[in-house]
C-alpha cells in the first residue's frame, strides 16, 4: 500500500531536491503529517504504509528503481530496513522524555502501565522504574503474533494501558487495551533531519560511485568493490556476466556470500594488499589483485581486479610481436666498428663509398668477420636509414619454411597457414634494406624466386596469383665461395652476377692482428662487466697478447668474444689482477696454446710447416685441421693437392696421415 504525503508530488523546482522514502504506518503516518508539511520545500517525501515483508519488499521495489536517496522509518520497520538494505536509513526514535509523557499519560488511564518494544526492552526504563508512581512492565516482541501474546499477558496481569509503536498501539486496541504512541514530533521531526543529512551524504556518495562505474565499465578486466560490511558498491560489465547476475541485483549484497572464493576479507580487516594471486573461479583461470581502498587514514572499503590468464598470455604474445617489429631496425654504425689495421680500413671505405649508392652489395668474409655490422651500418649511412632493416638468415630455414618467410603467404595457402594470410620479410622490408646472410646456402629453388624480385622489383606471396610492388635494397652475406658454386652448379651465375654489383671482402681477425688487443681488451671489459667483476681488462689482456696475437681466429671476432667471455669467467676467481695464475688458463682455453705451436710470436710459419703442423695436431683430420688453420676445407684441399699429399681423386673430408 502507498500512501502520498499532501508534499510527496514533485514539481518542476523540486526535482533536485533529496528524496526520501517514509516507509510508516498508519497511525504514525496521521501522527507525522504535520512534520511532513514542514519538509515540504526540502525534500521529495514517498510515504508508503507497510510492515515488516511488505515494507522491506516496498523498500527494495523503489532501490531498483533508482527512486530514493534515504528512507526513514520507526520501530519493527526501521530496525529490520536497517537489517537488510545497504540503503541509508534515519530511524524515528523515541527518546526518554518521550516515553515518560508517554507514561504520565497514560496513568492516567491505569496506574498498571505495559510498555512493548520491537526485538528488545529498554535498559534505562528499569533503571528509573522505582521513581515512578507506576507499575511498569516491559515486553518486547519480534512479531505481530508475538506481540498479540505480549498483550493478552498484560491483560491476564491486570495491565490497564499500553505504551508503544504505532503497530503496538493499533494491535493493543484490537485485543481492548487503551494504547499510547510512544513518539513526539520532536522525535519525527528529528528522524526526518536525520534522512536529509544521510541523502545528502548518499547523494555524494552516488555521484562518486557513478564516475566509479563509468570508469570500471570502460575496463575489459572484471571489477568490484565493495564497503566494510562487504556490500558490493561498484560493479563493471565483466564482473557482472562473471557473477552471472545484473548490477541492480548485485547492489548491496555480500560479494563474500554471493562468491566466497572472491572475499575481500584480508584487505577490509588487516589493509593487506595482494597482486598477482593465480586463482581458479568458474572454470577458468585468473591473476587476481585484492587492494584496500582508504580514506586518509581509514580503510573504507577494498576492490578486486581479476585478470584473464589468457588475455594476459594473448598479451604476451602481442608485446613479442610489437618487439620483433622493433627488432627490423639496424643497430650498428661506422662510427661504431673498431679497428685500424690497413686491411679493415680499406673494407670500411670502400662500404661508406657503397652506403651512398642504392645498388645490391655482396659482403663475403668468413663466419664470425662481422658481415651483418657492415650491413647494419650501410643501411644506417644510406638514404633508407630509419626504414626497416629485415635479417635473414638462409640458412637457419627449411626450404619450404623459408620460401613462406621470405615470401609470404594468402589465406589457405597450406595446411597450417595462418587465418588472413601473412606478409612476408621482403614486403616487411619495403622502402628498406633486406639483408641476406649466408645467401650461399639458399636452395637453387628459391634462387629462382630471388632473382625475379630483383629483375622485376616485386613478390608474389604464396597462394597468390597477383604480384605485389616492393621497393627494397638488397644487401647479401657468404662465407661461400660462390664462384666456385657457381662452376660446380651449385648456385645460379645469373642470380651471382645480380648479387655482386658491389662487392666488399671482409678480411678475417688473422689478417688484422694489430686489432686483436683493442678488440680483446673491449669484449673482455664488457663480459667482467656482465660477471659484476671490478678487474681492469687492459691489465688482463696485456701478458696474453702473444697468444690472443699467434692465435688464427678460425671463428674470427666471434670466436673472440667467445674466448674473452671464458677469460672473464676465469679471472674472476682471483682477487686481484697480480693474483691471476696464466699456469691455470690452458684448461679454460686450451685453443690459444694449441694454435701457439702454429704461430710463433705473430711470425707467419712457411705453408708447409702450417698445413704439416696443422694435421698433425688434428690427427690427421682435415676438417678439424681446416678449423685451427681458419681456412675451408676446400682451401687445405687445394694446398694439400699442390703439396702432393692426397691423389686428385681423394676425399677432402678422409683422415689422412702427412
Amino acid at each position: 500500500m502507498s500512501n502520498a504525503a499532501p508534499s510527496a508530488t514533485p514539481s518542476a523546482k523540486k526535482t533536485d531536491l533529496p528524496r526520501l522514502c517514509f516507509i510508516s504506518y498508519p497511525r504514525i503516518r496521521a501522527f507525522a503529517a504535520p512534520v511532513l508539511e514542514e519538509f515540504t520545500d526540502r525534500a521529495v517525501i514517498d510515504v508508503v504504509d507497510g510492515v515488516f515483508e511488505d515494507a522491506l519488499a516496498n523498500a527494495r521495489e523503489r532501490l531498483r528503481r533508482g527512486a530514493v536517496d534515504a528512507f526513514v522509518s520507526a520501530g519493527s520497520n526501521a530496525a529490520i530496513l536497517r537489517a537488510n538494505l545497504s540503503a541509508p536509513v534515519a530511524t524515528i526514535e523515541a527518546t526518554g522524555f518521550d516515553i515518560l509523557q508517554a507514561l504520565i499519560r497514560a496513568r492516567q488511564i491505569s496506574r498498571k502501565v505495559g510498555v512493548v518494544t520491537y526485538g528488545a526492552t529498554i535498559t534505562e526504563l528499569e533503571e528509573v522504574k522505582p521513581l515512578l508512581d507506576l507499575d511498569v512492565a516491559q515486553y518486547a516482541y519480534l512479531t505481530p503474533e508475538d506481540a498479540k501474546d505480549k498483550f493478552e499477558q498484560l491483560r491476564r496481569d491486570g495491565y490497564g494501558a499500553v505504551v508503544g509503536s504505532s503497530l503496538v498501539v493499533d494491535l493493543a486496541q484490537a485485543v481492548g487495551l487503551p494504547a499510547l504512541l510512544a513518539y513526539s514530533q520532536r522525535s519525527v521531526r528529528k528522524g526526518f533531519e536525520e534522512a536529509l543529512e544521510l541523502a545528502r551524504v548518499a547523494r555524494i556518495e552516488a555521484a562518486r560511485y557513478a564516475q566509479l562505474e563509468s570508469v570500471l565499465s570502460n575496463i575489459q578486466e572484471a571489477v568490484v568493490a565493495v564497503d566494510r560490511a562487504h556490500r558490493i558498491i561498484a560493479v563493471n560489465g565483466a564482473m557482472q556476466l562473471l557473477l552471472g547476475r545484473p548490477r541492480a541485483e548485485l547492489s548491496g549484497e555480500r560479494l563474500d556470500e554471493i562468491a566466497p572464493e572472491l572475499a575481500l576479507t584480508s584487505a577490509l580487516e588487516r589493509g593487506n594488499e595482494d597482486r598477482g594471486v593465480v586463482m581458479r573461479f568458474r572454470d577458468r583461470d585468473w591473476v587476481a589483485n585484492r587492494t584496500p581502498i582508504r580514506e586518509g587514514s581509514s580503510i573504507t572499503g577494498a576492490a578486486l581486479t581479476l585478470y584473464d590468464v589468457k588475455s594476459i598470455q594473448d598479451a604476451d604474445t602481442s608485446v613479442r610481436i610489437q618487439q620483433r617489429r622493433r627488432q627490423h631496425a639496424a643497430r650498428h654504425r661506422f662510427s661504431g666498428l673498431i679497428g685500424s689495421s690497413e686491411p679493415f680500413l680499406r673494407a670500411v671505405n670502400t662500404a661508406r663509398r657503397y652506403a651512398a649508392t642504392d645498388l645490391t652489395v655482396l659482403i663475403v668474409g668468413e663466419s664470425g668477420s662481422g658481415k651483418e655490422l657492415f650491413a647494419q651500418a650501410i643501411h644506417n649511412e644510406s638514404r633508407r636509414q630509419g626504414k626497416p632493416f629485415v635479417a635473414v638468415n638462409c640458412a637457419a630455414f627449411p626450404e619450404t619454411l623459408l620460401e613462406s618467410e621470405l615470401f609470404g603467404y594468402e589465406d589457405g595457402a597450406f595446411t597450417g597457414s595462418r587465418r588472413g594470410g601473412k606478409r612476408g620479410l621482403i614486403e616487411t622490408a619495403h622502402t628498406g634494406t633486406l639483408f641476406l646472410d649466408e645467401i650461399g646456402d639458399m636452395p637453387q629453388s628459391l634462387q629462382t624466386r630471388l632473382l625475379r624480385v630483383l629483375q622485376e622489383r616485386e613478390i608474389t606471396r604464396l597462394g597468390a596469383t597477383a604480384a605485389i610492388p616492393v621497393d627494397v635494397r638488397i644487401i647479401a652475406a657468404t662465407h661461400q665461395p660462390l664462384q666456385e658454386m657457381v662452376s660446380e652448379r651449385r648456385f645460379r651465375q645469373d642470380l651471382y652476377y645480380r648479387i655482386n654489383t658491389l662487392r666488399i671482402a671482409l678480411p678475417p681477425l688473422r689478417e688484422r692482428p694489430g686489432d686483436v688487443a683493442v678488440l680483446a681488451t673491449m669484449l673482455l671489459r664488457r663480459s667482467l662487466e656482465q660477471q659484476g667483476s671490478r678487474h681492469r681488462a687492459e691489465v688482463v689482456i696485456e701478458p696474453l697478447l702473444p697468444l690472443l696475437q699467434a692465435y688464427a681466429w678460425p671463428g674470427n671476432v666471434r670466436e673472440l668474444e667467445n674466448i674473452c667471455e671464458r677469460l672473464a669467467v676465469f679471472v674472476i676467481q682471483f682477487d686481484s689482477e697480480s693474483a691471476i695464475d696464466l699456469a691455470l688458463l690452458p684448461e679454460d682455453c686450451p685453443e690459444l696454446f694449441e694454435q701457439a705451436q702454429v704461430r710463433v710470436l705473430g711470425q707467419e710459419l712457411p705453408m708447409a710447416q702450417r698445413v704439416a703442423q696443422a694435421m698433425r695436431l688434428s690427427g690427421g683430420n682435415r676438417q678439424e685441421a681446416a678449423r685451427r688453420l681458419g681456412i675451408s676445407r676446400s682451401t687445405l684441399w687445394r694446398w694439400l693437392r699442390a703439396e702432393g699429399e692426397v691423389a686428385q681423386d681423394g676425399d677432402p673430408g678422409e683422415v689422412i696421415q702427412p
